[in-house]
């Protein structure tokens, strides 16, 4: 019944994405009406695809490839509605749920069988620590969208072309703001995945050599990037194109972290 679910939610982010793309295009306001309708459809069944999930294994369901990545998928979805309730962003939907269905491809090529909890992710921590790490990943990740857009906003701007982009993309302050908005969530809550994600390794490892864990590296350095580019933002008073650039510099680094991460749970379900 939970793969189902998400087969059916994929089918309704991928007709948000067609939609989001048409009004796009063609900046028809009743297609983005109906995208935004059709994604938020896609997104509750995405929640119900968790929740049953949740149901069958009997634990939160963030630990395969599979679950790991349709969670981030959901993740950003959620954290996209929720953003999208306080700010206007114009066409920022479209990107999102490019991402989102780019993550959905990847979760629904890798096996999707429910698999047992290793003795390591019995604790209570494990989901405490993954449910905010992948969180606060979508925040950052649509930071990262955020600066993606702003540069190439700002390029229309410098070539004084005017054109496809500069009609379609909000202003350069808008997108500032949606950056600061979203690393100003998206840092605490990685810092919270990282502080019960350490208590969770002492736990299990205890005063064994884990601390040089390709995983834990990369969290680390990503950590510091994040934490630069905060107190460039907020002490240095760092704007425009260059908290952008540093920005999506940070995100590849979460994707590096993930990259590793899920090798650790590939491996577990090999």
């Amino acid at each position: 019944m939970s793969y189902l679910l998400f087969q059916i939610s994929f089918i309704g982010y991928l007709l948000a994405m067609a939609a989001y793309l048409v009004f796009f295009f063609s900046q028809k306001k009743n297609v983005r009406s109906i995208a935004r309708k059709v994604f938020f459809a896609a997104a509750i069944l995405h929640t119900a695809n968790i929740v049953a999930r949740l149901i069958e294994s009997g634990h939160t369901p963030i630990t395969s490839v599979h679950e790991t990545i349709s969670f981030f998928a959901w993740s950003i979805s959620w954290c996209y509605l929720s953003f999208r309730w306080r700010y206007t962003v114009k066409n920022f939907g479209t990107f999102a749920t490019v991402l989102v269905v780019l993550l959905m491809i990847v979760s629904a090529l890798a096996p999707h069988e429910i698999l047992p909890l290793t003795q390591t992710q019995r604790s209570w921590l494990f989901p405490v620590h993954a449910s905010l790490a992948m969180i606060a990943d979508a925040f950052l990740a649509l930071a990262c969208i955020g600066g993606i857009m702003y540069l190439l906003q700002e390029r229309e701007l410098k070539q004084k072309r005017f054109g496809f982009f500069y009609s379609r993309l909000p202003s350069l302050e808008a997108l500032d703001k949606l950056n600061q908005h979203c690393l100003t969530i998206g840092f605490p809550l990685m810092t919270l995945g990282m502080f019960t994600g350490y208590i969770w390794a002492k736990q299990i490892w205890g005063g064994r050599n884990w601390h040089w864990d390709p995983k834990i590296v990369w969290s680390m350095i990503t950590w510091f990037l994040y934490a630069a580019l905060m107190h460039q933002r907020f002490t240095m008073g760092w704007r425009g194109r260059r908290a952008a650039i540093m920005t999506i510099v940070a995100f590849m680094a979460v994707l590096l972290t993930l990259v590793f991460l899920l090798k650790g749970v590939g491996a577990h379900g090999a």
